[in-house]
């Protein structure tokens, strides 16, 4: 049977359903949602709920209780006299729902049995007294559940089952106390823009498939290359499944650039090149060469300073013993926010190198480019604007849900070149409507997401000052828990140097070793410190917040804030869980 599900939400006071209750109970359950949901989300079904209370105290008919069998119970789509039962989730399976013929209102109450399990999730995730993780070891949660895929179906009861049981064991990511990875946090319009992606389920390779989507992307594309600096919003781009893959897109383009008769005659054409990035760079510029068949070992990483800069110094020195091997450079990646660190590049130094010996600058901003909304911290990506390329993530300072990744580009036509195959089954050439909004072709993809509308929407929703105000709310954030800890007793920052991004590095040192001497000894027992205390808040479900070591350091904690959600008192509490579970090791 369908449960109660959200409508369950303050049934205490309430005594039950709203919808079936005297305006007075409706009136109760509309404090407790207004209570509980946020964004005025409670206040707006309350508005709704009091018209139709309104709309029934008008019409005498409303007054009378509903016929068994009457519609809305029965499953038909009309008015009935029927003697059908209500709706039994158990004796229901996909075939039952749309397409299937008279099947509209069995569709629309599974689909609303879905929605109010989603909509108790939301409310739930944002509850501090809720947990942020009910963890089990893989094989605990593998024998909790019934996970295997079987050859008949199950039913509709099943798949609701199937939904609680997902939704019990996953990540709150929404929740103001998980502090795990970048991408936190959970925007309602956001989210509403990604069911409406879902629902529209197209791909964005044609206009004549995705007419909206693809002007969408057209004018944010443009609007992202203005804020980076590029007269006019000149240039081009495409949303890509992620900065890893951005990244490689630049690599790519870098590529072509410099040697456009790879793409047909592959590496063996072009001589031993190499590309250049900070030791502190994510991952994805190697994986990106090893993809492209360029190689890791053709990746040289330039030494940093001790906040995690690169040096522009050796950078030049080590472009210049490339050289003297004959080896061509021609990719430099700089980064706009670490993701250990969040330091930011020099960039109008390294532009300044590349400039000089000719070779594509990319700034891989998927942390920090975010940074560029803001007037307060836009002058970290001083120089981004002389790049060839930047890597921009909205799921993470912005709060965009996954996945949200931007590739700007600033010649135009460049990746279409690069990219296009010609495929006349999909780019015909005789269209009767402008053929450079078939975006497909400069794609690696054929099927492409649509990931631009939670993008587009919220910058709708929030304009630029939104989006500004929550970034600047995230450092604001960040700078509170770097002053408060940095002089605490127990606490030890991992470089001397105010952060630039909301990345917070930091040891914590547990009494029995906060004065042992400072050797070998003494960093094999710090190295153990973070893991556990990580674990233990895992068990708890009380924060999550992620450790790793860096270079010559033993495992510290790396403290990130980009869910909007968090508030002073939700760092406090982290400080004090960190004490809390790490006081005996």
């Amino acid at each position: 049977m369908a449960s109660q599900g959200f409508w369950s939400l303050g049934a205490e006071d309430a005594g039950a359903n709203p919808g079936s209750q005297s305006p007075s109970a409706t009136r109760a359950w509309c404090q407790a949602a207004a209570q509980k949901l946020s964004g005025g989300i409670g206040s707006k079904l309350c508005a709704l709920l009091n018209v139709k209370e309104v709309e029934k105290a008008a019409d005498p008919a409303a007054k009378q209780p509903p016929e068994a069998g009457s519609c809305g119970s029965c499953g038909c789509n009309k008015s009935c006299n029927c003697t059908k039962a209500p709706l039994v989730f158990s004796d229901l399976y996909s075939t039952d729902l749309l397409p299937a013929l008279d099947s509209d209102a069995k569709t629309m109450t599974f689909l609303q049995e879905v929605v109010d399990i989603l909509l108790a999730y939301i409310v739930e995730s944002f509850d501090r007294d809720t947990k942020v993780i009910d963890f089990h070891y893989p094989n605990e949660l593998m024998q909790m559940n019934n996970w295997e895929l079987q050859g008949e179906p199950a039913s509709l009861d099943d798949i609701l089952v199937s939904c609680r049981a997902t939704l019990k064991y996953a990540i709150k990511t929404a929740h103001p106390r998980y502090f795990n990875q970048l991408s936190t946090g959970l925007d309602m319009v956001g989210l509403a823009a990604d069911w409406l992606t879902s629902t529209a389920n197209t791909n964005m390779f044609t206009y004549e498939v995705a007419p909206v989507f693809v002007l969408l992307e057209y004018v944010t594309l443009k609007k992202m290359r203005e804020i980076i600096g590029w007269p006019d919003g000149r240039g081009d781009g495409i949303f890509s499944p992620g900065g890893s893959i951005s990244n490689m897109y630049a690599m790519l383009l870098a590529r072509f650039k410099m040697f456009p008769e790879v793409k047909e005659k592959g590496m063996s054409s072009v001589p031993r090149l190499v590309a250049f990035t900070s030791e502190h760079s994510h991952y994805s510029i190697k994986k990106g060469a090893a993809a492209l068949g360029i190689g890791t070992e053709s990746v040289i990483c330039i030494k940093v300073d001790e906040s995690g800069k690169m040096i522009p110094a050796d950078l030049e020195q080590r472009i210049l013993e490339a050289k003297q091997k004959g080896f061509v450079p021609f990719f430099i990646s700089a980064t706009a926010g670490t993701t250990v660190y969040g330091a930011f590049d020099p960039l109008i130094a390294i532009s300044d190198v590349c400039k000089k010996y000719d070779v594509w600058m990319h700034v891989d901003g998927a942390w920090g480019g975010s940074l560029l909304m803001s007037r307060r911290h836009r002058w970290k990506l001083d120089g981004v604007d002389r790049a060839n390329s930047v890597t921009w993530n909205p799921h993470k300072m912005m709060s965009v849900p996954l996945q949200c990744s931007a590739l700007l580009v600033r010649e135009e036509g460049l990746m279409q070149n690069c990219n296009q195959m010609h495929a006349c089954y999909l780019f015909q050439q005789d269209k009767h409507y402008d053929l450079s909004y078939d975006t497909g072709d400069k794609a690696m993809q054929c099927g492409r997401h649509v990931d631009i509308f939670k993008l587009w929407l919220m910058w709708r929703a929030k304009g630029t000052i939104g989006f500004e105000a929550q970034i600047d709310k995230c450092l604001e954030l960040s700078e509170y828990l770097y002053n408060k800890i940095k002089d605490r007793e127990g606490y030890e920052m991992v470089f001397n140097a105010k952060p630039q991004h909301t990345n917070v590095c930091f040891w914590y040192l547990p009494p029995a070793i906060r004065y042992m001497e400072d050797n070998e000894e003494r960093k094999k027992h710090l190295h153990k410190v973070a893991p556990v205390i990580k674990a233990r808040m895992m068990e708890y479900g009380t924060t999550m917040v992620s450790y790793q070591p860096q270079g010559d350091k033993v495992n510290f904690f790396r403290m990130v804030i980009s869910n909007p959600a968090a508030t002073f008192e939700d760092i406090d509490f982290l400080i004090e869980e960190i004490e809390r579970l790490g006081h005996d090791l």
